[in-house]
């Protein structure tokens, strides 16, 4: 399911340690692995492109995972 989502990246220490997308509405989104380096910055407000992936399983397990297609900072 392809979908854009906006919020606050942040770092998560679950399982060996996973990046998050955390929106307004706190709903938590395993960020996939293969991620844009620029994406992975604590704190950035962005603007998510991507998919969700039913397909993965992940030890953090704190959301559904999303891979990243495309994103953009949303200026505060």
């Amino acid at each position: 399911m392809s979908i854009s989502v906006e919020g606050t990246v942040q770092r998560s220490g679950m399982g060996a340690g996973t990046w998050a997308l955390v929106t307004d509405k706190g709903v938590t989104y395993e960020i996939f692995k293969d991620a844009p380096h620029d994406l992975l910055q604590p704190g950035l407000q962005v603007k998510v492109k991507g998919q969700v992936r039913e397909d993965v399983m992940t030890i953090a397990m704190i959301g559904p995972v999303l891979e990243v297609k495309s994103f953009e900072l949303v200026k505060p």
